[in-house]
């Protein structure tokens, strides 16, 4: 259907494009409003079964483990391959050393590249 279709001789939407657009929109309503009333269900279902939801976390006595596994320079994706929990977990574990990690390294004079002016960098033209 040609949602674009006008009238030829007022120049507005016709009405069948506006009854069209009206029932689509409808129908994204109800699906978006049936995918929420689901999820909470979902969620409910699984608090009864004494479930919290959500990703799994790192267990409380691999947490130093995994922190000084990180210090130690190992990357994130490595750490929750081997304890078989996602980056993110990973991530939540380590949250208050990711700032001072990049903070130190920014410090560094190495991580810095020494300043060009973009006039030096270009090629020279004839």
């Amino acid at each position: 259907m040609d949602l674009t279709a006008r009238h030829p001789r007022t120049g507005e939407l016709l009405s069948t494009v506006k009854f069209m657009v009206q029932t689509l929109a409808a129908a994204g309503h109800i699906h978006r409003d049936f995918q929420r009333e689901l999820t909470y269900d979902g969620l409910r279902a699984a608090e009864a079964k004494g479930s919290k939801g959500g990703r799994p976390a790192v267990a409380a006595d691999k947490t130093a483990d995994v922190r000084t596994a990180y210090l130690e320079g190992r990357s994130i994706a490595a750490l929750a391959r081997d304890h078989g929990v996602s980056r993110g977990a990973i991530r939540t574990a380590v949250a208050d050393l990711l700032h001072d990690r990049t903070a130190a390294e920014e410090d560094s004079p190495a991580s810095r590249p020494e300043p060009t002016a973009p006039w030096k960098t270009w090629p020279a033209t004839a």
